[in-house]
């Protein structure tokens, strides 16, 4: 649990930084649910956090809902080290991205 705490405190800095308006809560879509959401002028990006034991493929499954309900991106955040592992084929064909935060919390565009 920690490490997930870690993962959204460092995005939504991050988001913030940027000037989005963030929710880090889940938000429900269907059936599915994603971990938040940061929105500025039009743009909608959802927002799926994994940690290491998390099921990436489950994560694909809601980014893919996120997108069937009108958010404008996708994007999956996980740990660095675990980020660069992923397979990147279809986080390309879909468009989604890849953030990966390190253990200081900087964030890392892996995808």
């Amino acid at each position: 649990m920690a490490k997930e705490r870690f993962l959204k405190l460092a995005i939504k800095k991050y988001f913030l930084k940027l000037g989005y308006n963030v929710k880090l809560c889940p938000i429900r879509l269907g059936h599915s649910e994603i971990d938040g959401e940061a929105i500025k002028e039009g743009e909608k990006i959802a927002i799926e956090i994994k940690t290491p034991k998390d099921d990436i493929v489950r994560g694909i499954g809601q980014m893919a809902t996120a997108l069937a309900y009108g958010y404008t991106k996708a994007i999956l955040v996980t740990t660095r080290r675990n980020g660069k592992r992923i397979d990147e084929k279809v986080f390309k064909h879909y468009g989604f991205e890849v953030l990966g935060v390190d253990g200081w919390g900087k964030i890392h565009k892996l995808i």
